[in-house]
């Protein structure tokens, strides 16, 4: 049976496409792996033809057929803002990711991702990732202790801001940089281990 995991936050440039894109790469090495591309923009469709090891399905409104496609894994990418299919795809999801910032905005606009979650009694199935982290900030302890209201899980992997992962897409993952695949490598199993 497959396991679907939703990528979700409305505040736009979190690096939701680019960490959903990376996840699916480095799951589709021992797994059968789908990325649903429900963003508008369709980021990550336009990758469609470039990428072998996974694979990307445009935005479809058949949300309910999503549990029966056959992939070991399902990604499932949204856009920056509350969709009208977020709901249901939350009800769907085994496990709800919310990549963000460390930044006082992020924190004020992830309240609506987190009561959608909350409603749907899903706020043991969600992970809250740091992602696109400075180096050297303490801006990430101060949004450690916002969150601490909404009892929601944190990722203990933080994905730093680095260029590989900005270039991941281009070159089909972050192998090449140590530093970023391990990142990548930790997160992967904190995710897996969520999962059980």
């Amino acid at each position: 049976m497959s396991k679907t995991i939703l990528v979700t936050h409305q505040k736009g440039g979190v690096g939701k496409s680019t960490l959903t894109f990376n996840l699916a790469q480095n799951i589709s090495k021992n797994a059968k792996v789908a990325v649903l591309d429900f963003d508008l923009q369709g980021s990550l469709s336009q990758l469609k033809e470039l990428v072998t090891d996974f694979e990307i399905i445009p935005f479809k409104d058949e949300i309910d057929d999503i549990p029966k496609l056959d992939y070991d894994f399902i990604f499932i990418d949204t856009p920056p803002y509350l969709s009208n299919h977020l709901p249901k795809l939350i009800a769907i999801a085994d496990l709800v990711i919310i990549p963000t910032k460390a930044g006082i905005l992020d924190l004020l606009a992830i309240k609506g991702t987190l009561e959608l979650i909350e409603d749907a009694n899903k706020t043991a199935d969600t992970l809250v990732v740091f992602n696109m982290i400075k180096a050297n900030t303490t801006l990430t302890i101060d949004i450690l202790i916002g969150l601490e209201e909404y009892n929601v899980k944190i990722a203990n992997t933080h994905i730093s801001d680095l260029v590989a992962f900005t270039r991941s897409v281009l070159v089909k993952g972050v192998k090449n940089d140590k530093n970023a695949q391990k990142q990548l490598d930790k997160l992967t199993r904190e995710i897996l281990r969520s999962l059980i």
